[in-house]
């Protein structure tokens, strides 16, 4: 039940425009950056803050929006990031992660990496149908996020001291079964999106892992710079 109370707190519409503002930020959020992206005003966004905090699915922490420390700095604000735990609500109860990891345990047992990998190609094919390849990022940011892979764009710099562009993703939808045998999902994960991207188009997904986020980006083979 406590799942089932915590997602009922994004019932309020402004509560949920401020979880996810601060779940889309990938960082530290004060409570005047919220109430302004929300368009709410600084009071009303610390009473919704907190009940998100309550509720589990928000983080508070304390520090000097200023950047500046001693005297003169100012008082600490209170901060707010998305909660690490995960949140699912199924009627009747069901158990798909147990599954989902008891055959994880037994492919890598079996050293079926390949085969694991050669399906979830396929599955990433199948899904993306007869349509053409992605032709840029923005686009595949737009079939990511329908996926739940929370992507933003982020600037790289090559050797030549240029920059280019990639999508990386804030959240894995495989991330509570990754973490118990990251070899086996990353691979996974990574042969789908391969198979949803396609080879015939500009984008290619390869592994890139970074604390926090999901191990694969997508970028654009034509301004890939390396």
């Amino acid at each position: 039940m406590e799942d089932i109370d915590a997602i009922a707190a994004l019932q309020d519409p402004v509560r949920r425009r401020l979880y996810e503002y601060v779940a889309a930020q990938g960082r530290e959020v004060g409570r005047n950056e919220a109430a302004e992206a929300a368009g709410v005003t600084r009071t009303l966004a610390a009473h919704h803050l907190d009940r998100l905090t309550e509720a589990g699915l928000l983080e508070s922490g304390s520090r000097r929006l200023t950047g500046r420390s001693g005297p003169g700095a100012g008082r600490p604000a209170k901060v707010y990031t998305r909660a690490r735990a995960e949140r699912a609500v199924s009627l009747p109860a069901r158990d798909y992660r147990t599954a989902a990891e008891l055959l994880a345990e037994a492919a890598e047992e079996a050293g079926l990496d390949a085969g694991l990998c050669t399906a979830a190609r396929r599955r990433g094919e199948a899904l993306r149908g007869s349509a053409a390849a992605c032709g840029s990022l923005e686009e595949a940011m737009e079939l990511l996020a329908a996926r739940g892979y929370e992507p933003h764009l982020e600037g790289v710099e090559g050797t030549t001291g240029a920059a280019a562009r990639v999508v990386r993703m804030r959240n894995c939808p495989f991330h509570a079964v990754a973490e118990r045998f990251p070899p086996l999902v990353c691979g996974m994960n990574l042969a789908l999106l391969e198979g949803l991207f396609g080879t015939d188009g500009p984008l290619h997904a390869r592994m890139d892992a970074r604390p926090g986020e999901c191990c694969v980006v997508v970028e654009d083979s034509k301004n890939n710079i390396d």
